[in-house]
């Protein structure tokens, strides 16, 4: 009973629902607002060449308009190409237009704008935009009049202007998706938080009930799926409590009618043995005494008779003290409490010295609750006789209202705890004699270094029980 170990299990590292519910919405909110910023990103490059290519249609068909009034009279050869058209047609900041003759003429050109602050984008952004985009990139058309080439018409849009629009776009929509990403968390951490309430108060009641509270139940709630949990929970409990007092009820019957069976036994060899044992000692003191005068031969024989006699009334009494201790229905369970410490005080020879404290009138309880404490107490000393090698072993007895409190406690090697899951025979027995009573049973390590077994029994419960 005093070296079992438990194994040592590590429990799982688990992961709180709530942040990882959140931990996954801001990933997906991180992986929605890149795909988004480069859909923006690759629209604002797009919208950039559409208009660099909107702008050179615009000026190429203009330039062609000019070459048909030309070629009608309405005017002059020397005026191509009119660059008076081109600044009209390009509104966009920072694009310059220019015309390569296709004789090989000096190229004309026509810029507007200027650049964008260089603090209007990080530097990262620019690097990044000029990688993955290649801003400023030339758009040519062609100017093609009755079949003939007169030239090409280049649009170059303005890099730096289209990386600050590219940027003013990404951050507006880096802003608002911050906002959403942040509102969205917020709102899923209060409904997940709130959704999950009765986990906690469903952990909290299967802790009191595996702490042996069977009689906690939980309360109804607003999800049904929380409410059907905490309905099997609570027909469980019902269940568990109604099984374990049917296993009370029943360990409370056999233990009455063992110590009945005990008491019967105990008083047929008191009555019947005991009696012939004290005659055979008579006749063989008769037989001594007769055979001093007659047959001296004889008085061994007789004194072997009685020796033999002497030692089997002498077991005679262990087995009754054993079956069932006349003290405790004679005398009541404080006499017969003293009455084991004294005799297990005279059979340790001085090794371990056993003291009694009680508090209360124990002799007042109620049957059978006398006879299972005077059992528990004889095999704790049972125990610490064999297994303890202890100096000192107090048993304390407290009675108070409705209860009755045991604790026996020594000095000696108790092992290595836990012993909740001790399995040994005289450890069941104490177990099962406790719960039968409705009371509870803990071992720990003593203060003295020992071991120290406690055990509660509620005297109420078992109240007119049969004795």
């Amino acid at each position: 009973m005093r070296s079992i170990t438990r194994p040592n299990l590590n429990p799982s590292l688990t992961m709180n629902l709530k942040f990882h519910l959140l931990s996954r919405i801001v990933l997906i909110g991180l992986i929605c607002l890149v795909a988004t910023a480069t859909w923006v990103l690759h629209q604002a490059d797009r919208a950039s060449r559409d208009q660099a290519q909107a702008t050179a249609d615009s000026i190429g068909r203009q330039l062609e308009m000019q070459l048909l009034r030309i070629n009608a009279g309405f005017d002059l050869a020397t005026r191509f190409p009119d660059q008076g058209l081109w600044q009209q047609i390009n509104t966009i900041s920072g694009t310059c237009v220019r015309f390569m003759p296709a004789s090989g003429d000096q190229a004309r050109s026509v810029c507007s704008g200027g650049k964008a602050p260089a603090r209007s984008r990080p530097e990262w952004f620019e690097n990044f935009y000029r990688w993955a985009f290649a801003p400023g990139a030339e758009t040519k058309r062609p100017i093609v009049f009755h079949g003939r080439v007169y030239g090409t018409v280049v649009v170059t849009p303005g890099a730096d202007m289209d990386i600050a629009d590219a940027w003013q776009q990404l951050r507006g929509l880096m802003g608002l998706s911050a906002s959403t990403v942040l509102a969205l968390c917020l709102l899923v951490y209060g409904t997940v938080s709130r959704a999950l309430r009765p986990a906690q108060i469903i952990i909290a009641g299967l802790e009191s009930m595996r702490n042996g509270d069977l009689s906690a139940r939980l309360p109804a709630f607003e999800l049904t799926e929380w409410q059907r949990t905490g309905q099997a929970v609570n027909q469980l409990a019902a269940r568990q409590q109604q099984l374990l007092a049917e296993r009370r009820e029943l360990s409370l019957k056999l233990m009455t009618v063992q110590e009945e069976e005990r008491r019967y036994l105990a008083r047929e060899l008191h009555d019947e043995f005991g009696q012939c044992l004290a005659a055979i000692n008579a006749v063989a003191a008769s037989i001594t005494q007769t055979a001093e005068q007659d047959c001296p031969a004889l008085v061994p024989e007789g004194e072997n008779i009685a020796r033999i006699t002497v030692h089997m009334m002498a077991l005679l009494r262990g087995m009754l003290l054993r079956l069932r201790p006349m003290a405790v229905d004679e005398l009541g369970l404080s006499a017969a409490l003293n009455s084991l410490v004294a005799g297990w005080n005279a059979r340790s020879g001085g090794k371990t010295h056993y003291r009694l404290t009680i508090d209360g009138d124990p002799d007042r309880l109620p049957e059978p609750v006398p006879a299972n404490i005077f059992r528990i107490i004889q095999e704790c000393l049972t125990n610490i006789a064999k297994h303890s090698t202890a100096a000192n072993a107090q048993v304390t007895l407290t009675q108070s209202e409705g209860l009755v409190e045991l604790r026996v406690d020594d000095d000696g090697s108790a092992g290595n705890p836990p012993y909740e899951d001790a399995a040994g025979i005289g450890l069941l027995g104490m177990r099962e004699r406790v719960t039968a009573l409705g009371g509870q049973l803990t071992l720990a390590p003593s203060p003295s270094g020992g071991l120290m077994i406690r055990a509660w029994l509620p005297v109420q419960s078992v109240t007119g029980a049969p004795a």
